[in-house]
């Protein structure tokens, strides 16, 4: 079982590490207490969705920037639907890095926008691979015989 407890301190400290880097906030913890024996696999699949979703999001604001003429209430729609998806799974950096984005489209500032979507595709693919090695964690532990810790 020495297995498991260096397992669970590695994932205990992945996780402080995602909040104390801002990858992660309180909404993160949120979803977490609504998993449970009954549907264990709840975090996984909401942030699957979250993928799913994000990529076909960066994909349709990147067409959108590079149209002839820029819609940029539509640029501004797309944002604000990222912003409230990467809040809602406690991707705190992502959502931040939407902020300053709406302000661009409220500015209509194509290269402000433009460097906001290269900082937020940034910022997505960080917290992907971050909670992805999060979930491999996870499965470790499980595989080994132990329980996921619980942060409080």
């Amino acid at each position: 079982m020495e297995i498991v407890g260096k397992l669970q301190k590695q994932f205990m400290d992945f996780m402080s590490s995602l909040y104390r880097e801002g990858f992660l906030d309180d909404q993160f913890l949120q979803l977490q207490k609504l998993q449970d024996e009954s549907n264990p696999d709840f975090v996984v699949e909401v942030v699957s969705l979250f993928f799913e979703d994000s990529e076909k999001l960066l994909n349709n604001l990147a067409m959108a920037l590079q149209q002839q003429v820029v819609d940029f209430k539509q640029v501004d729609a797309h944002v604000h639907q990222f912003k409230g998806s990467s809040s809602s799974i406690g991707a705190q950096r992502v959502k931040n890095a939407c902020v300053g984005f709406r302000n661009f489209c409220e500015e209509k500032n194509l290269d402000g926008c433009m460097q906001c979507l290269q900082h937020a595709k940034h910022e997505y693919f960080l917290v992907k691979n971050k909670l992805e090695t999060l979930f491999r964690l996870e499965q470790q532990i499980l595989a080994a015989g132990g329980t996921v810790p619980i942060i409080s």
